[in-house]
Protein backbone atom coordinates (compact mmCIF):
# COMPACT_ATOMS: atom_id res chain seq x y z
CA UNK A 1 0.00 0.00 0.00
CA UNK A 2 1.07 3.32 -0.68
CA UNK A 3 0.66 6.10 1.58
CA UNK A 4 1.37 9.77 0.88
CA UNK A 5 4.03 11.41 3.38
CA UNK A 6 3.92 14.82 4.30
CA UNK A 7 5.81 16.97 1.77
CA UNK A 8 8.23 17.97 4.93
CA UNK A 9 10.02 14.68 4.42
CA UNK A 10 11.74 16.46 0.80
CA UNK A 11 11.99 19.29 2.13
CA UNK A 12 13.86 18.16 5.44
CA UNK A 13 16.04 16.40 3.07
CA UNK A 14 17.21 19.33 1.57
CA UNK A 15 17.97 21.65 4.50
CA UNK A 16 21.86 22.55 4.40
CA UNK A 17 22.26 21.44 8.05
CA UNK A 18 21.49 18.15 7.57
CA UNK A 19 23.65 17.67 4.09
CA UNK A 20 26.05 19.29 6.55
CA UNK A 21 26.44 16.59 8.60
CA UNK A 22 25.01 13.30 7.63
CA UNK A 23 27.10 10.80 6.70
CA UNK A 24 26.87 8.93 3.96
CA UNK A 25 23.79 6.19 3.61
CA UNK A 26 24.15 2.66 4.07
CA UNK A 27 20.93 0.72 3.12
CA UNK A 28 19.65 -1.62 5.91
CA UNK A 29 21.14 -5.19 6.08
CA UNK A 30 17.59 -6.59 7.07
CA UNK A 31 14.14 -5.68 8.18
CA UNK A 32 15.31 -5.70 11.91
CA UNK A 33 17.76 -3.45 11.67
CA UNK A 34 16.94 -0.25 12.97
CA UNK A 35 17.59 2.63 9.69
CA UNK A 36 19.06 5.17 11.80
CA UNK A 37 18.92 5.85 15.90
CA UNK A 38 18.36 9.04 16.72
CA UNK A 39 19.20 10.08 20.94
CA UNK A 40 18.38 6.13 21.61
CA UNK A 41 15.09 5.93 19.47
CA UNK A 42 15.41 3.37 17.04
CA UNK A 43 13.93 4.64 13.25
CA UNK A 44 12.98 1.11 12.11
CA UNK A 45 14.06 0.13 8.46
CA UNK A 46 10.38 0.08 7.32
CA UNK A 47 9.62 3.98 7.58
CA UNK A 48 13.05 4.09 5.55
CA UNK A 49 11.02 1.67 2.54
CA UNK A 50 8.62 3.78 2.88
CA UNK A 51 10.28 7.18 2.53
CA UNK A 52 12.64 6.23 -0.16
CA UNK A 53 9.69 4.45 -2.24
CA UNK A 54 7.86 8.31 -2.37
CA UNK A 55 10.91 10.22 -2.71
CA UNK A 56 12.31 7.72 -5.32
CA UNK A 57 9.90 9.11 -7.93
CA UNK A 58 11.12 7.02 -10.52
CA UNK A 59 14.49 7.06 -10.03
CA UNK A 60 17.16 4.26 -9.23
CA UNK A 61 18.42 3.49 -6.10
CA UNK A 62 21.85 4.85 -5.13
CA UNK A 63 23.57 6.27 -2.03
CA UNK A 64 22.43 9.66 -2.89
CA UNK A 65 18.80 8.90 -2.68
CA UNK A 66 19.61 6.59 0.77
CA UNK A 67 21.09 9.71 2.03
CA UNK A 68 18.45 12.00 1.14
CA UNK A 69 16.09 9.46 3.01
CA UNK A 70 18.33 8.88 6.27
CA UNK A 71 18.43 12.94 6.50
CA UNK A 72 14.55 12.98 6.04
CA UNK A 73 14.00 10.54 8.76
CA UNK A 74 16.49 11.65 10.99
CA UNK A 75 15.11 15.56 10.79
CA UNK A 76 11.85 14.35 11.09
CA UNK A 77 12.18 12.50 14.27
CA UNK A 78 14.45 15.79 15.85
CA UNK A 79 11.76 18.13 15.12
CA UNK A 80 8.93 16.13 16.25
CA UNK A 81 10.53 15.17 19.24
CA UNK A 82 11.20 19.00 20.07
CA UNK A 83 7.52 19.70 19.17
CA UNK A 84 6.57 16.75 21.48
CA UNK A 85 8.36 18.11 24.16
CA UNK A 86 6.95 21.77 24.18
CA UNK A 87 3.53 20.31 23.96
CA UNK A 88 2.08 21.52 20.79
CA UNK A 89 0.46 18.36 20.39
CA UNK A 90 -2.08 19.46 22.11
CA UNK A 91 -3.07 22.31 19.88
CA UNK A 92 -6.63 21.76 19.09
CA UNK A 93 -5.93 22.24 15.37
CA UNK A 94 -2.42 20.26 15.37
CA UNK A 95 -4.76 17.51 16.94
CA UNK A 96 -7.69 17.76 15.01
CA UNK A 97 -5.36 17.49 11.68
CA UNK A 98 -2.77 14.74 13.32
CA UNK A 99 -6.68 12.49 13.65
CA UNK A 100 -7.83 13.77 10.60
CA UNK A 101 -4.47 12.62 8.67
CA UNK A 102 -4.74 9.25 10.61
CA UNK A 103 -7.95 8.47 10.00
CA UNK A 104 -7.64 9.08 6.09
CA UNK A 105 -4.84 6.99 5.79
CA UNK A 106 -6.58 4.32 7.58
CA UNK A 107 -9.63 4.59 5.46
CA UNK A 108 -7.77 4.46 2.19
CA UNK A 109 -6.18 1.17 3.78
CA UNK A 110 -9.80 -0.43 4.34
CA UNK A 111 -10.68 0.64 0.62
CA UNK A 112 -7.43 -0.79 -0.76
CA UNK A 113 -7.86 -4.03 1.28
CA UNK A 114 -11.31 -4.29 0.55
CA UNK A 115 -10.48 -4.48 -3.60
CA UNK A 116 -7.66 -6.71 -3.20
CA UNK A 117 -10.13 -9.35 -1.15
CA UNK A 118 -12.99 -8.48 -3.70
CA UNK A 119 -10.80 -9.11 -6.88
CA UNK A 120 -12.62 -8.37 -10.56
CA UNK A 121 -12.91 -11.79 -12.54
CA UNK A 122 -13.08 -11.87 -16.23
CA UNK A 123 -16.83 -12.98 -15.96
CA UNK A 124 -17.73 -8.79 -14.93
CA UNK A 125 -15.27 -7.75 -17.34
CA UNK A 126 -16.99 -9.79 -20.16
CA UNK A 127 -20.26 -8.61 -18.72
CA UNK A 128 -19.22 -4.90 -18.75
CA UNK A 129 -17.83 -5.14 -21.93
CA UNK A 130 -20.97 -6.40 -23.86
CA UNK A 131 -23.40 -4.41 -22.04
CA UNK A 132 -21.33 -1.18 -23.62
CA UNK A 133 -21.08 -3.24 -27.11
CA UNK A 134 -24.88 -3.87 -27.11
CA UNK A 135 -25.99 -0.15 -26.89
CA UNK A 136 -25.84 2.24 -29.79
CA UNK A 137 -22.93 4.23 -29.81
CA UNK A 138 -23.41 8.21 -28.79
CA UNK A 139 -22.77 9.91 -31.71
CA UNK A 140 -19.43 12.28 -31.36
CA UNK A 141 -19.08 16.19 -32.93
CA UNK A 142 -16.49 17.58 -34.01
CA UNK A 143 -16.39 21.47 -34.30
CA UNK A 144 -15.11 24.56 -33.72
CA UNK A 145 -16.00 27.67 -31.90
CA UNK A 146 -15.93 31.42 -31.15
CA UNK A 147 -16.33 32.72 -27.49
CA UNK A 148 -16.15 36.42 -26.76
CA UNK A 149 -17.57 38.05 -23.82
CA UNK A 150 -21.10 39.95 -25.03
CA UNK A 151 -23.91 38.82 -27.80
CA UNK A 152 -22.90 42.25 -29.54
CA UNK A 153 -18.90 40.40 -30.63
CA UNK A 154 -20.52 37.53 -30.87
CA UNK A 155 -23.43 38.81 -33.41
CA UNK A 156 -20.57 40.89 -35.56
CA UNK A 157 -18.84 37.31 -35.97
CA UNK A 158 -21.85 35.84 -37.39
CA UNK A 159 -22.27 39.06 -39.65
CA UNK A 160 -18.33 39.09 -40.81
CA UNK A 161 -18.39 35.31 -41.51
CA UNK A 162 -22.06 36.04 -43.37
CA UNK A 163 -19.31 38.26 -45.60
CA UNK A 164 -16.66 35.46 -46.18
CA UNK A 165 -14.52 35.77 -43.17
CA UNK A 166 -12.74 32.62 -42.61
CA UNK A 167 -14.29 31.07 -39.18
CA UNK A 168 -10.65 29.82 -38.29
CA UNK A 169 -9.06 33.50 -38.51
CA UNK A 170 -11.54 34.74 -36.35
CA UNK A 171 -11.47 32.62 -33.88
CA UNK A 172 -7.40 32.89 -33.89
CA UNK A 173 -7.36 36.65 -33.39
CA UNK A 174 -11.02 36.84 -31.09
CA UNK A 175 -11.80 33.62 -29.26
CA UNK A 176 -11.69 33.74 -25.59
CA UNK A 177 -11.08 30.31 -25.36
CA UNK A 178 -7.08 29.68 -25.18
CA UNK A 179 -7.30 25.95 -25.54
CA UNK A 180 -8.97 26.52 -28.90
CA UNK A 181 -8.10 29.87 -30.23
CA UNK A 182 -4.65 29.00 -31.46
CA UNK A 183 -5.81 25.77 -33.36
CA UNK A 184 -8.82 27.83 -35.18
CA UNK A 185 -11.55 27.49 -32.98
CA UNK A 186 -11.31 23.63 -33.07
CA UNK A 187 -12.69 20.98 -30.46
CA UNK A 188 -11.30 17.38 -30.25
CA UNK A 189 -14.02 14.54 -31.13
CA UNK A 190 -16.68 14.69 -27.96
CA UNK A 191 -20.08 13.35 -27.00
CA UNK A 192 -22.72 15.90 -26.53
CA UNK A 193 -22.49 14.92 -22.78
CA UNK A 194 -18.66 16.75 -22.38
CA UNK A 195 -20.03 20.12 -22.88
CA UNK A 196 -22.83 22.40 -21.28
CA UNK A 197 -26.30 22.15 -22.18
CA UNK A 198 -26.68 25.04 -24.16
CA UNK A 199 -23.81 24.37 -26.43
CA UNK A 200 -24.32 21.14 -26.96
CA UNK A 201 -28.09 21.28 -28.05
CA UNK A 202 -26.80 24.16 -30.20
CA UNK A 203 -23.77 22.00 -31.72
CA UNK A 204 -26.02 19.04 -32.17
CA UNK A 205 -28.59 21.29 -34.32
CA UNK A 206 -26.67 21.83 -36.95
CA UNK A 207 -25.98 20.06 -39.92
CA UNK A 208 -22.11 19.37 -40.94
CA UNK A 209 -20.47 22.56 -42.28
CA UNK A 210 -23.42 24.59 -40.58
CA UNK A 211 -22.68 27.74 -38.28
CA UNK A 212 -24.94 28.70 -35.40
CA UNK A 213 -27.05 31.68 -36.96
CA UNK A 214 -27.55 33.46 -33.54
CA UNK A 215 -25.35 33.73 -30.65
CA UNK A 216 -25.28 30.84 -28.13
CA UNK A 217 -25.22 31.65 -24.60
CA UNK A 218 -23.62 29.54 -21.97
CA UNK A 219 -21.79 30.44 -18.36
CA UNK A 220 -18.53 31.44 -20.40
CA UNK A 221 -19.55 34.13 -22.76
CA UNK A 222 -21.61 33.74 -25.80
CA UNK A 223 -20.28 31.70 -28.71
CA UNK A 224 -20.47 31.13 -32.54
CA UNK A 225 -20.70 27.37 -33.08
CA UNK A 226 -19.82 25.69 -36.55
CA UNK A 227 -20.02 21.89 -37.08
CA UNK A 228 -17.45 20.53 -38.76
CA UNK A 229 -18.27 16.50 -38.65
CA UNK A 230 -19.89 13.83 -36.76
CA UNK A 231 -19.22 10.02 -36.66
CA UNK A 232 -20.16 7.09 -34.82
CA UNK A 233 -17.18 5.23 -33.12
CA UNK A 234 -16.71 2.18 -32.67
CA UNK A 235 -16.02 0.37 -29.71
CA UNK A 236 -12.33 -1.14 -29.24
CA UNK A 237 -11.97 -4.78 -28.97
CA UNK A 238 -12.15 -5.75 -25.33
CA UNK A 239 -7.95 -6.47 -25.01
CA UNK A 240 -7.44 -2.54 -25.56
CA UNK A 241 -10.20 -1.63 -23.22
CA UNK A 242 -10.02 -4.42 -20.44
CA UNK A 243 -7.28 -1.65 -17.94
CA UNK A 244 -10.32 0.71 -18.03
CA UNK A 245 -13.13 -1.77 -17.11
CA UNK A 246 -11.22 -2.81 -14.73
CA UNK A 247 -10.69 0.34 -12.83
CA UNK A 248 -14.40 0.91 -13.25
CA UNK A 249 -15.19 -2.08 -11.64
CA UNK A 250 -13.15 -1.40 -8.98
CA UNK A 251 -14.55 2.00 -8.42
CA UNK A 252 -18.01 0.29 -7.82
CA UNK A 253 -16.52 -1.72 -5.56
CA UNK A 254 -15.02 1.29 -3.88
CA UNK A 255 -18.75 2.45 -3.63
CA UNK A 256 -19.76 -0.72 -2.72
CA UNK A 257 -17.83 -0.60 0.12
CA UNK A 258 -18.95 2.79 1.35
CA UNK A 259 -22.64 2.14 1.25
CA UNK A 260 -21.98 -0.98 2.93
CA UNK A 261 -20.38 0.43 6.07
CA UNK A 262 -22.90 3.54 5.76
CA UNK A 263 -26.03 1.20 5.87
CA UNK A 264 -24.50 -0.17 9.11
CA UNK A 265 -24.13 2.82 10.60
CA UNK A 266 -26.15 5.14 13.28
CA UNK A 267 -25.33 9.24 11.75
CA UNK A 268 -27.29 11.85 13.36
Amino acid sequence: MRIALLPALILLSLAPLAQAQTPAATPAAAANKPYAVVNGKEIPALYGELVQREMAQGQPDSPELQARVRDSLVNLELLSRAALDKGLEKDPNLAAALDIRRKDILAKAYLEDYVKTHPVSDAEIKGLYDKAKAQPPEIEYRARHILVKTEAEAKKIIADLGKKAKFEDLAKKLSQDPGSAKNGGALDWASPGSFVKEFSTAMAGLKKGETTKTPVKTQFGYHVIRLDDTRKPELPPLDVVRGEIVKQIQQQRIRDALTAIRTGAKIE
